[in-house]
Order: C-alpha cells, then sequence, then structure tokens
C-alpha cells in the first residue's frame, strides 16, 4: 500500500465514521435517555435520502434540499415521539421492538406508493463535483470532503447543544435520573420530545448528506441500523462522547478491512465488537451517559 493509498483510506475512514457517529448518536439519545429500543432508526435514515432525492428533484439545489430537510425532519421528528413512541415508554422491550419493527412495515409501504422502488441517484452540486489530487495519480472527490466538513460541524453543534445550553443541561439532567429532573420542574414529556426530533433529525440529515455518495434504494437503512447498534453498543449506551470514538473506530476498521483482509471484511467490526466487550463489558464509555 503506498503513502497515497493509505492517506485516501484515511479519509474514507474518516468520513464513515463521521457519518456513523450523526446516525448513531440519535439512537444513543433515544436508547439510553428515552429508554427505547427503536429499530425504525434505520429507517430515518433512509427517509433523509429519499428526501434528498425528492427535494432535489423539486428544488434543483441539494443545499436548498438540506435546509428543507432540516425543518422537514424536525417537525416529522416532533410529531412522530408525540403520535406514536409517547405510548412506548412504559412498555417492555419486547414490545417497543415489535411497534417500530411495524413502523419500518409502514415505512417501506409509505415509500413505495409516494417514490416507488426503483434505484435513484442524486447529482453532486457542480462546484463540488470535482476531485483534488493526491500523490501522483490519485484523485479523491472533493464532495466527500465536504460532508466530512459537515459532519464536523453537526458534531461541534451537537456538543455544544449538550454541554453548553439550557437544553443540553436539561438532557442530561434527564438521562442522570427522570424522576428527581421531572420533580424539579422539567417538562419530561416535552423533553422526550424534543430529544426524539434532535434524534431523528441527525439520522434525516446523514442520510441526505450521503445520497450523492451512494445510492438511493428500497430497504438501504436496514444495514445502517444494524452498525449503529454496533455503535452504541461499542461506545457505551446513552455515551455520546462514547458513539463518536466508537464510529472512528469501527470506520477504520472496516474500511482497512476491506482492503488489507477482503476475505473476512464482513466480520472485522464484530470481532471488534466482541473484544472490546470482553474487555469493558458496559461499553467503552458506558459507565457514563449523556457525556
Amino acid at each position: 500500500m503506498t503513502l497515497a493509498t493509505f492517506f485516501v483510506q484515511c479519509l474514507n475512514s474518516m468520513q464513515y465514521g463521521l457519518l456513523l457517529f450523526l446516525v448513531a448518536s440519535g439512537l444513543t439519545l433515544v436508547f439510553g435517555i428515552m429508554g427505547i429500543v427503536n429499530l425504525a432508526h434505520g429507517s430515518f435514515y433512509m427517509i433523509g435520502a429519499y428526501l434528498a432525492y425528492s427535494l432535489t428533484a423539486l428544488t434543483g439545489n441539494l443545499f436548498v434540499a438540506l435546509a428543507l430537510g432540516l425543518v422537514l425532519s424536525l417537525i416529522f421528528g416532533y410529531l412522530l415521539e408525540w403520535v406514536f413512541f409517547s405510548f412506548l415508554y412504559e412498555r417492555d422491550h419486547l414490545q417497543q421492538v415489535l411497534m417500530t419493527y411495524g413502523l419500518i412495515l409502514v415505512i417501506e409501504e409509505l415509500r413505495s406508493i409516494l417514490i416507488g422502488d426503483d434505484v435513484h441517484g442524486v447529482a453532486v452540486p457542480a462546484f463540488l463535483a470535482g476531485s483534488i489530487s493526491i500523490g501522483n495519480d490519485m484523485l479523491y472527490p472533493v464532495y466527500r470532503l465536504f460532508v466530512s466538513a459537515a459532519c464536523v460541524v453537526l458534531a461541534l453543534a451537537l456538543y455544544w447543544l449538550i454541554r453548553k445550553t439550557r437544553v443540553g443541561m436539561k438532557i442530561r439532567a434527564g438521562a442522570s435520573n427522570r424522576e428527581m429532573a421531572q420533580s424539579l420542574g422539567i417538562d419530561i414529556g416535552l423533553l422526550y420530545r424534543v430529544v426524539f426530533s434532535l434524534g431523528f433529525g441527525l439520522a434525516v440529515m446523514s442520510g441526505m448528506l450521503f445520497a450523492p455518495v451512494s445510492t438511493v434504494y428500497p430497504g438501504m437503512g436496514a444495514q445502517m441500523l444494524i452498525v449503529c447498534f454496533l455503535v452504541v453498543v461499542i461506545g457505551g449506551i446513552g455515551s455520546i462522547t462514547g458513539a463518536f470514538v466508537a464510529a472512528l473506530l469501527i470506520g477504520f476498521v472496516d474500511t482497512f478491512g476491506k482492503v488489507l483482509w477482503q476475505e473476512g471484511a464482513g466480520i472485522a467490526i464484530y470481532l471488534l465488537m466482541a473484544v472490546i466487550l470482553l474487555v469493558r463489558p458496559a461499553g467503552l464509555l458506558g459507565e457514563r451517559a449523556a457525556r
């Protein structure tokens, strides 16, 4: 492996890891704070990809589509928690799994009715469609660098929200002890809607950002859901910092596994999870929540 190839794979690993963090951080918030096992989280990622396709076709501009998609995702996430997820808090995990699996089927059927079952592509904006030269014969797409930068900005915004704002303080209090937080006057119902809306929005934005890199196709959220649960388990349930570290680890292991160990690349991230859980059964930062 040449130095240029190694550098390109490092960029790919960072981009994939940052994308995983954005999707998995929403799942971490919902799972760690609200206590809901949400199997439909991967479908939220798929909704983002289809929103990118539909809104870009409608407006002719990916950035306008991203802005519209962000607003729509926050509104729809708020309404979805109110209409559906607010009834799951008192149910056991088996019922949560069954009901959120049913939501996957509903989302897939609505997608089929509204958009169809074809595979679609989303055009990269013209000024981001080029490539930069790395080494003598290696090119790296500019849009992938833009995705990595956008993920970093969103990750920093999430950190600022959780650590530096009153809303974040309430989120951390609710994660630490929801009964005590409620007794201090925090509206837990409203807090849960905000948390779920935030998690939904992060998953949707991830799907929208990554849609021009890959194709938009039915069921694309299933594989993402599996990897996101790996991120949550490896990082530690409820730990945003742990999710960040775990996502980057998975990004590097998966990317370099496909390059260096093609026969076993499919199990590399599962081996990583097994090794970490043997050493840290609660995950990397599982002893701390909502960091």
